[in-house]
C-alpha cells in the first residue's frame, strides 16, 4: 500500500476546497483598500501559533486561516497610500492578479528553449524601457529579482569587459560613485573584492563630470572598469548629473552603469524627463518596476547597451547546458548573476498590455503631483523646514525643534495607531523626516492630515 502523496486521487476534492480559500482570499485583497497593519514579536506569535510545520500536516483551511488570522495582519501592507518609508510598492490590479497566473503556470524563463513565449513578452517590456532609456535597437536584458543583483551583474559585465580591453598587464580594479549611490555599490565592490573610490558630490548632491574626471586622474583612469552615476537617489532621489558624466566616460572608455532602480521609473513623466539628459549613453541601467511602475516584488530591470559583452560575462558553462549555450537564442541567464529565473516580468508585461503606457505615464505624473502638494505645504507651515527641493517624488524636511527621540516617537505612535508609516532618516548626523511618494492611490489629503501630526 503506498502512502498518501499529494497527487493520489482523492487530493482533488481537498485541492478544490483549496482552491477557493485561496482565490477567494486573494480576490478581497485585491478589491479592498489595504489596511496599514502591525508589527508582532518573535515571542508573540510563538506563543499564538506555536509550530505550523508538523509531520502529518494541518490542512489546508487551517493553513489558509492561519495565514489569514494571524501572518498576514502582521506584514504591513506596503501599497498602503499612507506607507512612505524607504520605497514602497504599489503594484497594478492587473500586475497582481497576473501573477497569480505566472506562479500556476510553472514557467521556468531562464531559457528560449524553454520558456520562449515568457521570453518574448518580457523582452518586449524590456524595450520599452530601453526606449525610454534611449539605448540603441540592439540593447537588452533581463529581469532580475532587485536593484542589487542589477548593480552587481552589471558591474561583473563592466569588470569583464574591461579586463578583456586593458593593456597586457592590467587588470582594472576600481569603480568611483558617490556616497550617495546605493549601498548594493558597496555590496557589490566587496562581493567582486573591487575598491569604491568616493567621488565628492556638487553642492546639489550630484555626481558631476569634473569631480569625476578629478577622481579618475587622481587614481589613474586605467584601473577603474566602471562609473555608478544614480537617476533618483534613495533618501533625496537625486539625479546625478548624467551628461556631464557621461562625457568624462566616453573621453576615457570606461564603462558607464546607471543606477535607477526607484528614480528611473521618472523617465515615462515628461514634468521631469529633462532632468536625465545624457542617460542615453549608459552602458548598463537599471530599474526596479516593483518601485515606482506598478508591479509586485520582485522585479529589477537590467538593460546594456551590447548584451553581447554581458553574455560573455555571465554565460554559465556546463556539458548539461550546451544545448542552450551552444544555440543562437536568447536565454535570460546568460545577462546576469543566476541561472535559475522564474519569469519575473510577466506581470509587468502584462499590466503594460493590459492598461497601455499612457496610463503608466499619467500616474507617475500622479504622483509627482502628490510629491509636489507635500514639498509645498512644509514650505508654508512655519513648525517645519525643506531640507532640499525635491527632484522626484521623495522629499525630506525636518521638524523644527525635534530630537532624534521625538521623530521615532511620532513614527512609532503613528504606526502603532495603524494610521501611517514613515519612519526617520539620517542626513549628515541629522534625523530628519522624509516621504517617498510612488503610490498613485496616495493623495494630498493623506500628506495633511499626516503633516497635522507634526503640528
Amino acid at each position: 500500500m503506498h502512502p498518501t502523496t499529494p497527487y493520489s486521487p482523492n487530493a482533488h476534492e481537498e485541492l478544490a476546497a483549496l482552491l477557493d480559500a485561496v482565490t477567494a482570499y486573494a480576490e478581497e485583497r485585491i478589491r479592498m483598500e489595504p489596511p496599514l497593519d502591525r508589527v508582532r514579536t518573535q515571542e508573540d506569535l510563538d506563543a499564538a501559533l506555536g509550530r505550523t510545520v508538523t509531520a502529518g500536516g494541518l490542512g489546508g483551511s487551517e493553513a489558509m486561516r492561519i495565514f489569514a488570522d494571524e501572518l498576514a495582519p502582521a506584514c504591513l501592507s506596503v501599497d498602503h497610500p499612507r506607507y512612505l518609508s524607504f520605497i514602497p510598492c504599489a503594484p497594478s490590479d492587473a500586475s497582481v492578479v497576473f501573477d497569480l497566473v505566472v506562479g500556476a503556470s510553472s514557467i521556468y524563463a531562464g531559457s528560449w528553449l524553454e520558456g520562449s513565449g515568457a521570453v518574448w513578452a518580457e523582452n518586449q517590456a524590456l524595450r520599452w524601457i530601453a526606449d525610454l532609456v534611449g539605448m540603441p535597437e540592439g540593447a537588452g536584458g533581463v529581469f532580475v529579482p532587485g536593484g542589487t543583483i542589477g548593480n552587481l551583474s552589471a558591474l561583473v559585465a563592466a569588470r569583464a569587459t574591461a579586463r578583456h580591453r586593458a593593456a597586457a598587464g592590467q587588470r582594472p580594479w576600481r569603480v568611483a560613485a558617490t556616497a550617495g549611490a546605493h549601498s548594493s555599490i558597496a555590496s557589490a565592490c566587496e562581493v567582486m573584492d573591487a575598491e569604491l573610490v568616493g567621488v565628492p558630490a556638487d553642492e546639489a548632491g550630484r555626481l558631476t563630470g569634473p569631480a569625476l574626471r578629478r577622481a579618475l586622474e587622481e587614481h589613474g583612469p586605467e584601473t577603474f572598469f566602471a562609473v555608478v552615476a544614480t537617476a533618483g537617489t534613495t533618501n533625496f532621489g537625486i539625479v546625478d548629473d548624467l551628461a556631464s558624466v557621461a562625457e568624462v566616460c566616453r573621453e576615457h572608455d570606461i564603462w558607464f552603469h546607471v543606477d535607477g532602480a526607484y528614480g528611473g521609473a521618472g523617465l515615462a513623466a515628461p514634468s521631469v524627463r529633462d532632468l536625465y539628459a545624457g542617460i542615453e549613453h549608459c552602458d548598463s541601467f537599471i530599474v526596479d518596476p516593483h518601485k515606482w511602475l506598478f508591479a509586485p516584488f520582485d522585479c529589477c530591470a537590467l538593460l546594456y547597451r551590447e548584451p553581447a559583452l554581458a553574455r560573455a560575462a555571465h554565460t554559465q558553462k556546463a556539458g548539461y547546458l550546451d544545448v542552450l549555450t551552444e544555440a543562437p537564442d536568447w536565454n535570460p541567464t546568460d545577462y546576469s548573476v543566476g541561472l535559475t529565473r522564474r519569469a519575473r516580468g510577466l506581470p509587468f508585461w502584462f499590466s503594460l498590455v493590459v492598461n497601455g503606457t499612457d496610463a503608466y505615464t499619467a500616474a507617475v505624473e500622479r504622483t509627482l503631483d502628490v510629491a509636489r502638494y507635500a514639498e509645498a505645504e512644509i514650505v508654508r507651515r512655519p513648525e517645519l523646514e525643506l531640507v532640499r527641493e525635491r527632484d522626484l517624488s521623495v522629499v525630506v524636511f525636518r521638524r523644527l525643534g525635534w530630537s532624534p527621540a521625538d521623530y521615532q516617537a511620532w513614527s512609532d505612535r503613528m504606526l502603532a495607531d495603524e494610521f501611517a508609516f514613515v519612519v526617520p532618516t539620517t542626513h549628515e548626523g541629522e534625523t530628519l523626516a522624509r516621504f517617498a511618494v510612488v503610490n498613485p492611490a496616495t493623495t494630498e489629503d493623506d500628506i495633511r492630515d499626516i503633516l497635522d501630526t507634526m503640528a
